[in-house]
């Protein structure tokens, strides 16, 4: 059985930052293409980074470009995100995505979904 936790949500204020973690537990990790999604109160689900299953090339979102990073280690089978500068705008839940192979980054073709983590940007 197949298992994404996300962890490391909460509020922040502007201007500050957190780092999400996903934790996957059912899959051979070093074979999925890990993402982060978010959705923010009635918005679509969007997504925000990528990191491919080869480990070699990595994916943003224009809107969290130079001020998100994503990391993640094979070994600990966990993806992390990075979040600096974070502004009102970037408040939603956020969600890890697992997909087999590559990945187009769509939300559609993500094969697993974490349950998300809130994140709140008070001004």
């Amino acid at each position: 059985q197949v298992q994404l936790v996300e962890s490391g949500g909460g509020l922040v204020q502007v201007g500050g930052s957190l780092t999400l973690s996903c934790a996957a537990s059912g899959l051979t990790f070093s074979r999925y293409a890990m993402g982060w999604f978010r959705q923010a109160p009635g918005k679509e689900r969007e997504f925000v980074s990528g990191f491919s299953w080869s480990g070699l090339t990595t994916r943003y979102a224009d809107s969290v470009k130079g001020r998100f990073t994503i990391s993640r280690d094979n070994a600990k089978n966990t993806v992390y995100l990075q979040m600096n500068s974070l502004k009102p705008k970037d408040t939603a839940v956020y969600y890890c995505a697992a997909e087999a192979g590559s990945s187009t980054w769509s939300a559609s073709g993500m094969d697993y979904w974490g349950k998300g983590t809130a994140v709140t940007v008070s001004s």
